[in-house]
């Protein structure tokens, strides 16, 4: 690879590594590693199937971006403005839940690294704020810069203590009964699971949103195939992560009579400690700053995404136009941020005590409103908004109608079952 190549790769990388930065928080820190204590690999299908079926609809964020130079919410717009308004509706109703869960998850790792458990609901205003200021002076540059520091160090961790386990094997080396999975108590917690694996897929749009950004920021056009580079590596890398941490949390706690703690604090503990256990106790430190860092990034980015897509959206509700001759407002987005925060934060006030019900309300809540997203992203980048030698190739198409199906297939049975138990 000569040094042309090289330097137009770097800078078209970044959105990539940030979407994974968003995957890597709750989805795997809290869900795959619950899924892996509570059922051992008897969900590892369910993982794959999530991971393989919405990948479509991620990558058509970045995809629409590349192709057009706008954000897919551009494209929301001119497929007519009632797809805005719903997208606005959507995001509206679940960003509160959604950046609460990561909030609280985010807060739990820093009150366990610094030892400050006592002080929970002062920590979580403390982080809150810290990442409202961050993103209202440094925005996109400090984000990206933050997480792919502290994405590799996490990355490098989790791959040792998950080798390492692999050899010591698991704790319970004998599992007196297996849990049913096809029961009205579990599939709830399988579709919380599929609702954020990797995230939910509401936020595809912010995928197009950092790749405009990191356009806009280097001044450098990526072909097609760097965009998909730079997002198929951190897809990948998120994907594996979640099946590594679903084996911590299976080798660790499957079958020993032990239960993930409910609270914030108290779960992040013990997530480190599961670490901990494989690695040696000269990890700790290391391994509390690694998944309290790459949380903190989550977080940011989390209210980041909200941020730049409330902003983006209201600017093409205002306007009659669409695409580069709408500017999105600075001041918008701070006030988007704030939004964002302080709704968060009222509900990580009311919920905090029961980590459990408020990610599952969150990753529910994302998946419900998944398969409309998928469609409508489908919907853009095969169709005349975005020029043929950009289009998905039939075998990409194919998976996105199965995704859809499966999409759709579960989102109508956990309705069915809220409605007939």
């Amino acid at each position: 690879m000569d040094k042309q190549r090289i330097s137009n790769l770097l800078k078209t990388l970044g959105p990539g590594i940030l979407f994974a930065s968003t995957c890597i928080g709750v989805s795997h820190l809290v869900q795959s590693t619950r899924a892996g204590a509570a059922f051992g690999f008897a969900l590892v299908p369910f993982v794959i199937a999530a991971n393989v079926f919405k990948y479509p609809f991620f990558e058509f964020g970045s995809r629409y971006a590349n192709a057009t130079g706008e954000s897919i919410i551009d494209g929301y717009k001119r497929l007519g403005k009632w797809m805005l308004w719903s997208y606005f509706l959507l995001t509206i109703g679940s960003m509160f839940f959604v950046s609460a869960a990561v909030g609280a998850v985010t807060s739990g790792f820093m009150q366990n690294l610094f030892g400050l458990t006592e002080y929970g609901m002062t920590v979580t205003i403390v982080l809150f704020l810290g990442c409202a200021v961050i993103l209202m002076l440094g925005k996109y540059g400090i984000l990206d810069s933050l997480v792919k520091v502290i994405g590799a160090v996490l990355l490098l961790s989790t791959m040792l203590a998950f080798v390492l386990a692999l050899i010591q094997g698991p704790e319970a080396k004998v599992v007196a009964q297996e849990v049913e999975i096809w029961s009205d108590s579990t599939i709830p917690f399988i579709i919380a699971l599929m609702g954020w694996m990797p995230t939910a897929v509401d936020l595809s749009a912010w995928n197009s949103l950092w790749t405009v950004e990191r356009m806009e920021q280097t001044g450098y056009k990526p072909t097609l195939k760097e965009t998909l580079l730079d997002f198929n590596f951190g897809y990948i890398v998120s994907a594996v992560l979640s099946l590594c941490f679903l084996t911590l949390g299976a080798y660790m706690l499957y079958g020993t009579g032990d239960k993930l703690p409910e609270g914030t604090a108290p779960f992040a503990s013990a997530v480190i400690g599961m670490f901990t256990n494989f690695i040696g106790q000269w990890s700790y430190i290391i391994i509390a700053a690694a998944s309290f860092s790459i949380m903190f990034g989550t977080a940011i980015a989390v209210f980041d995404g909200y941020g730049r897509s409330l902003s983006r959206t209201w600017a093409l509700l205002k306007s009659e136009k669409v695409g580069k001759e709408v500017q999105s407002s600075s001041s918008i987005y701070s006030w988007g941020v704030a939004i964002v925060v302080l709704g968060s934060f009222g509900i990580v006030f009311f919920l905090s005590k029961n980590l459990k019900d408020l990610v599952d309300i969150a990753t529910t809540l994302s998946f419900i409103i998944a398969p409309l997203i998928a469609i409508v992203n489908y919907k853009l980048v095969t169709g005349s908004l975005v020029p043929r030698s950009y289009h998905p190739k039939k075998g990409l198409k194919y998976l996105s109608w199965l995704g859809i199906i499966f999409l759709t297939g579960f989102a109508l049975y956990y309705l069915w079952l809220l409605v007939t138990t």
